[in-house]
């Protein structure tokens, strides 16, 4: 019985997947442009706040203890 389950969601899943509207090369090729974008902006912007804390940790090592 589990092997009729496990056949029918991999035959389901081909199913869907024929269903699938796929993005042109075009498409696909600006899509991952944005994402490389937004990827090296979110590490500058996460590398600033990381530089920023510890400065912060520094000066309050330094000069607080």
């Amino acid at each position: 019985m589990k092997n009729n389950a496990v056949k029918n969601y991999f035959k389901h899943s081909f199913e869907e997947l024929t269903k699938v509207t796929w993005p042109t090369k075009n498409q696909a090729v600006k899509l991952t442009i944005i994402v490389l974008i937004l990827c090296a902006a979110i590490s500058l912007f996460l590398g600033a706040v990381d530089y920023v804390f510890a400065e912060i940790h520094a000066y309050v090592i330094q000069n607080l203890i």
